[in-house]
């Protein structure tokens, strides 16, 4: 998210800028292209980063000299503050989990007995359910018929398969945190199906070229990365905004 400084606003971004911190972290390297470009916008716009990836996972990674004030983590179930919990924003998206909860559960005992599984299942924060699969197809389909009408969603990316309920949605995070900031206008960034609902949200989406099948809804919609690094044109994309709205 970036906050462009013309406006009362905000900018997620879900995209991998950051800098590894350790070999696992090495998929998520950014160019020197990218930093250069990321310390301009964060003198200029609010940066938000908005993830899946854990607190822990997320703490793995560095975003440029200065770090964020926020980051929304869990797929927005928390927000740190300076690098600490708010625990307000936790305890809220407990309550509107609250009916979610046995269906998590019984997410997590079908994932157990699924023999495609080949990693332990794990209930993060009592948000949602990740593991991996040797066969994430076939184990999405037996999730899915298993959990029929259910307040969950199924995703994967590669390996990973998570049940992550509805309500805990990037698109829900962002409205949360515009009421939170008071934020006008919000532009957020996204390179997978789990961003759609963040990129629905946001006054203007820059979505990565391979989303283009997806059909997300709104004319507020630019495709991103057909020709270059994805990371490098959103940030060049969100200067160029910035300095057209002086």
């Amino acid at each position: 998210m970036f906050r462009l400084s013309k406006f009362p606003s905000a900018a997620l971004s879900s995209v991998n800028v950051a800098t590894a911190t350790s070999p696992s972290s090495a998929l998520h390297m950014k160019t020197d292209r990218s930093a250069a470009l990321l310390k301009q916008v964060q003198k200029k716009a609010l940066f938000v980063p908005t993830t899946t990836r854990t607190v822990e996972q997320y703490q793995r990674i560095r975003l440029g000299e200065q770090p964020p004030e926020y980051a929304l983590v869990c797929n927005g179930g928390i927000l740190l503050v300076q690098g600490k919990r708010d625990s307000d924003w936790y305890a809220r998206s407990m309550e509107l989990l609250a009916d979610c909860r046995e269906e998590l559960k019984d997410a997590q005992r079908a994932l157990e007995t699924d023999g495609n599984v080949d990693f332990e299942v794990r209930n993060i924060e009592e948000l949602f359910v990740f593991t991996k699969s040797s066969r994430p197809k076939q184990t999405i389909c037996r999730l899915q018929n298993h959990l029929r009408g259910s307040r969950l969603e199924i995703f994967s990316n590669g390996a990973k398969v998570y049940a992550v309920p509805k309500k805990l949605s990037k698109g829900e995070a962002v409205r949360r945190f515009r009421q939170k900031i008071q934020a006008g206008t919000v532009a957020a960034a996204g390179d997978s199906r789990f961003d759609i609902s963040m990129l629905e949200e946001a006054d203007l989406a820059l979505a990565e070229h391979g989303l283009i099948g997806e059909r997300i809804r709104g004319e507020h919609v630019v495709y991103l990365g057909e020709d270059g690094i994805f990371s490098d044109e959103i940030l060049k994309y969100i200067l160029s905004a910035e300095e057209n709205i002086q």
